[in-house]
C-alpha cells in the first residue's frame, strides 16, 4: 500500500490473506507498521490456511526457501517486520509482547494444526548452543534457549496426532502416508539448494517435486479436501543475483513440481493456479535474433552504437554492471558457466541485489470455475477470494451446503443475480 513496487511479504499478505499490506509486513492490514509490535495487535488478518482449516481441510506448505521466510510467513503469520524470524531479531522492547514467525508457526492458530510444513531455515528453530545436524559448524540462532523442532514433535504427541520429522531426502523417502498425518521437514540451515546445485542422494535434499507429492499424499487422504500452497521461492533470489542460468533452472524446478501436482489431482475437482508475487528488473530482447538462438548467449548482432556485443537477457539494475559490459560466451553446452552474473543495462545501474520490478505477473488457473474466475486483469489482493469461493471457503463457506443459495463468478464481480438451485 505504501510503495510503488511489492516486496515478498506485502505481496504475499494479498496474495493470500486478499488484503493490501505495508512494505515488508506480514499478515498484517495497512493499520500494521513496519517494526511497531503494537500496531500488529488490531491489524491481523486471516488467510487461505485459516479459512481452508476452518471447513476442516487438510493444509500444507511447500518451499525450497526458509519456511518462516517472507512469502509461507503470510499463511499463519501476523508480524510487523518480514525479517522476525526468530526472536534473535525481535528488537529487545519488543519480545514479551510480539512473538517471532517461527514461534507462530508452533504455537498459534492456524501454523500448529498445518498437516505438512516442508522447507528450509533450521537456524530459526534451533537454540544458539545446538549445532545443526547438516551443517555441523553452524550452530542455531534462536536467544530464548528452546529448539522448536522438538516443541512442535512434543506438541504432536501430546494430541496424539502421527506426526514424523525429517531433514534430508532418504528420511523423506521413509514416510508412509497412511501412518503420518503431520509432517515437517526442515531440510537446510538457511534456504535449500538451488537446483542445479541439489544433491539428490538420500543425504541430501528432495526436489521441489518430491516434497509435492510427499505432501499430496498425506493430504489427500482428508475426505473434506485439502490446501497445498508450493512455492518456488529461489526464482526470486536468483534474479535478485542477476543470474539467469538458475532464475531460469528454477522455474523449470516449478513446472516439474506442477506436473508432478497434476499427475495425482482431478482437475475437475481441484483448482489449480499458479502466479508469482512480483515481477523482477529482468527483460529479454534482441534485434532479429533466429529461432531456437542460445537463451543464454549473446544477440547475434553488435550495438550499432558503440559496435559491442551483448546478451539477449538483461537486467536493468543489479550486480552484473561493467564498463565496457562484460558478456558470457555465445554457447550454451553443459559446460556453461552456471554462475554468469548477466550485465545490468547500460549505462550501468549498480546494486549488490537487483530490485523487483512493477509490471503484471501472469495468473494461470485450472479446475472448477477457473476459466470465470481468473479471466481479465485483477488486483493481486483478489486472487484468495476467488479461490475461497471456487472452494467454499471463509465468506463463501456457505455456498456449498445442502441446498445452495450461490452468487455466481459475475455477482463476485458485481454483475450477475442471485440463484438458487437444488443440490
Amino acid at each position: 500500500m505504501n510503495a510503488q513496487i511489492g516486496e515478498s511479504s506485502a505481496c504475499a499478505t494479498a496474495l493470500m490473506c486478499g488484503v493490501k499490506a505495508n512494505f515488508e509486513t506480514v499478515g498484517l492490514d495497512t493499520r500494521g507498521t513496519l517494526e511497531n509490535c503494537y500496531s500488529s495487535f488490531a491489524s491481523r488478518v486471516s488467510s487461505l490456511i485459516d479459512w481452508a482449516q476452518e471447513s476442516g481441510k487438510s493444509t500444507g506448505i511447500v518451499t525450497n526457501t526458509r519456511i518462516t521466510h517472507a512469502t509461507p510467513a503470510a499463511l499463519y503469520g501476523h508480524s510487523p517486520s518480514r525479517y522476525w524470524e526468530d526472536d534473535s531479531k525481535v528488537p529487545p522492547p519488543s519480545r514479551k509482547s510480539c512473538k517471532d514467525l517461527a514461534r507462530q508457526l508452533i504455537e498459534n492458530d492456524p501454523g500448529r494444526n498445518i498437516n505438512v510444513l516442508m522447507g528450509g531455515g533450521r537456524r530459526h528453530w534451533l537454540p544458539k548452543v545446538a549445532n545443526d545436524p547438516e551443517m555441523t559448524k553452524e550452530e542455531g540462532r534462536r536467544l530464548d534457549g528452546r529448539n522448536l523442532i522438538d516443541d512442535w514433535v512434543r506438541d504432536k504427541k501430546k494430541r496424539g496426532l502421527k506426526a514424523e520429522y525429517v531433514w534430508n531426502k532418504g528420511q523423506l523417502d521413509q514416510i508412509n502416508p497412511n501412518q503420518v498425518d503431520y509432517l515437517l521437514g526442515l531440510f537446510a540451515y538457511s534456504h535449500m539448494d538451488f537446483e542445479v546445485d541439489r544433491d539428490p542422494g538420500p543425504t541430501g535434499d528432495p526436489s521441489l517435486a518430491d516434497m509435492t507429492r510427499s505432501a499430496l499424499s498425506i493430504l489427500q487422504k482428508n475426505p473434506k479436501g485439502f490446501f497445498l500452497f508450493v512455492e518456488s521461492g529461489r526464482i526470486d533470489h536468483a534474479h535478485h543475483y542477476n543470474n539467469a542460468y538458475r532464475a531460469l533452472d528454477e522455474t523449470l524446478a516449478l513446472e516439474t513440481a506442477l506436473l508432478a501436482a497434476l499427475a495425482l489431482v482431478n482437475p475437475t475437482e481441484t483448482l489449480l493456479v499458479l502466479t508469482a508475487d512480483h515481477s523482477h528488473v529482468f527483460t529479454f530482447g534482441g534485434q532479429a535474433t533466429p529461432r531456437g538462438h542460445p537463451i543464454l548467449g549473446l544477440d547475434n548482432k553488435v550495438s550499432d552504437v558503440d559496435g559491442q556485443p551483448y546478451t539477449t537477457i538483461l537486467y536493468t539494475n543489479g550486480p552484473g554492471y561493467s564498463n565496457p559490459r562484460s558478456v558470457p560466451m555465445n554457447v550454451t553446452t553443459p559446460m556453461e558457466s552456471k554462475n554468469q552474473v548477466f550485465t545490468s543495462a547500460v549505462p550501468p545501474v549498480p546494486r549488490q541485489w537487483a530490485t523487483h520490478s512493477g509490471e503484471d505477473v501472469p495468473v494461470y488457473a485450472l479446475g472448477p470455475l477457473a476459466t470465470t474466475l481468473f479471466a481479465g486483469t485483477f488486483d493481486q489482493s483478489y486472487i484468495p477470494h476467488a479461490i475461497a469461493y471456487s472452494a467454499c471457503l471463509g465468506e463463501h463457506r456457505l455456498r456449498c451446503q445442502g441446498l445452495d443459495n450461490y452468487v455466481t463468478a459475475d455477482d463476485l464481480r458485481g454483475t450477475g443475480s442471485f440463484k438458487r438451485v437444488s443440490s
